[in-house]
């Protein structure tokens, strides 16, 4: 696992929002409270935060590109259905250069996306 990979690719709230989980011991309902926001509402970010960290500590060949796609998904700033156009985008035009194309695209959330177009 490479710590100091995956904390680098997080964004400053990101980074504040683990802070302040660590701080309250874990306490959802504590995070709830500080935020003014729901518990289920802590959860989907909580939820969030934890698909980017195994997104950025995937010790693969995921290329830049996938790594920065799939952790807009998992912030829920880009539906599956983006994700899935994006990448068999880069791919085509991957193949297009005569760069080699990421050969393996990954699961997530269950879904797989290596045979998408």
């Amino acid at each position: 696992m490479n710590v100091k990979r995956w904390v680098e690719l997080l964004e400053e709230e990101d980074l504040a929002f683990l802070k302040r989980f660590v701080m309250a011991s874990g306490s959802l309902k504590e995070m709830a409270q500080f935020y003014g926001i729901s518990y289920p509402t802590v959860r989907l970010r909580l939820d969030r935060l934890i698909a980017k960290i195994k997104i950025f500590d995937h010790e693969n060949s995921m290329s830049d590109f996938e790594r920065t796609l799939r952790g807009l998904h998992a912030d829920g700033k880009i539906d599956l259905a983006t994700l899935k156009t994006l990448l068999v985008a880069h791919r085509k035009e991957s193949e297009k250069a005569h760069v080699p194309a990421e050969k393996d695209i990954h699961r997530f959330d269950g879904h797989r996306i290596d045979n998408v177009g």
